[in-house]
């Protein structure tokens, strides 16, 4: 008989992608729906909300596998009930249901990424240090309760830390100067915009963002393609080597700013725009533990994704 996993998120970006994966291997599928209906005949819908205990028992309920992907941004207004209590009310329905795992999805926010300094590669024994922002700090309270309820009730968990993750032509949404002068979102965004580039930005002038930090030297960070992602969720997925575990998912290696300004600049033609970013720092993730543990082995790094970026338009 195939076994049943409950979804939580799964209207969303990675949802989508891992309710896919879920029927086509065979999986029954049962998801929370609150607002955005699954459009998947085979997955049962539940009604409901995060925030209730009774709709999330109800989806639990005689579920194999529980998959917590639900979360919001920066809303000051959301973030705490649906990350933080909604993640709780999982777990306990999860407590109670004697399930076979618990797979969160978490994030690198949770590292603090560029915002703190990161002289060598961040592996999972790094410790969990918010960067500023309501997202940073439920993605650390997330993983704070799923290891504690790990340790009182020993509730079998795996944990997937995701870089930030890029589909379609999310890629030049980045590299765009108009874009990200004034995000949403604390560092995702730009640093010292000076009168010459906002006057750029006023005349719409697209560029592609050089960053640099605050020595001037070329900024590295680590991202993931969201196919990447899904590679590593399924190489977790009912695996008894991922339990108790978690793993980094990102590219195959970081990248560097100055490097995939100039590839971009001279793909599509566009001038470049240096932006210090005094108060960030290069990093990047150590992927070894999934390589190891896992198989796990990402297809897509910078140019690739760029590549993709470019042929989505």
């Amino acid at each position: 008989m195939s076994k049943t996993v409950a979804i939580f998120g799964a209207s969303g970006k990675l949802g989508r992608r891992a309710i896919s994966l879920l029927t086509d291997r065979g999986y029954s599928v049962r998801a929370l729906v609150h607002r955005t209906p699954i459009e998947d005949e085979s997955v049962t819908s539940i009604s409901g909300s995060i925030t209730d205990l009774a709709a999330v028992s109800e989806t639990v309920r005689g579920a194999d596998i529980v998959v917590q992907m639900a979360t919001t941004k920066e809303d000051p207004t959301t973030f705490f009930d649906v990350s933080v209590k909604g993640t709780f009310h999982v777990l306990e329905a999860c407590r109670e249901a004697k399930i076979s795992q618990f797979l969160l999805l978490g994030g690198d926010a949770a590292y603090g990424i560029w915002f703190y300094p990161q002289p060598i590669p961040i592996s999972e024994s790094h410790p969990l240090t918010a960067y500023p922002g309501y997202y940073a700090f439920s993605k650390v309270m997330e993983e704070t309760m799923t290891w504690q309820y790990a340790t009182q009730y020993d509730l079998p968990v795996t944990v997937l830390r995701s870089s930030w993750v890029f589909q379609d032509d999310d890629l030049l949404h980045h590299f765009s100067l108009l874009r990200n002068v004034d995000p949403s979102e604390p560092g995702h965004g730009f640093g010292e915009i000076d009168e010459h580039l906002l006057s750029l930005v006023r005349e719409k002038k697209e560029h592609i963002p050089l960053l640099l930090d605050a020595q001037g030297a070329p900024l590295r960070r680590h991202i993931v393609h969201i196919d990447d992602v899904m590679q590593g969720f399924g190489l977790m997925l009912d695996n008894p080597s991922a339990m108790g575990q978690a793993f980094n998912i990102a590219a195959p290696a970081a990248f560097d700013y100055r490097v995939a300004a100039e590839y971009l600049s001279k793909q599509l033609d566009l001038p470049i725009a240096e932006i210090r970013c005094p108060n960030y720092h290069p990093f990047e993730i150590d992927i070894s533990r999934a390589r190891t543990l896992l198989g796990y082995a990402p297809e897509n790094d910078f140019f690739r994704m760029a590549d993709r970026a470019i042929q989505f338009l």
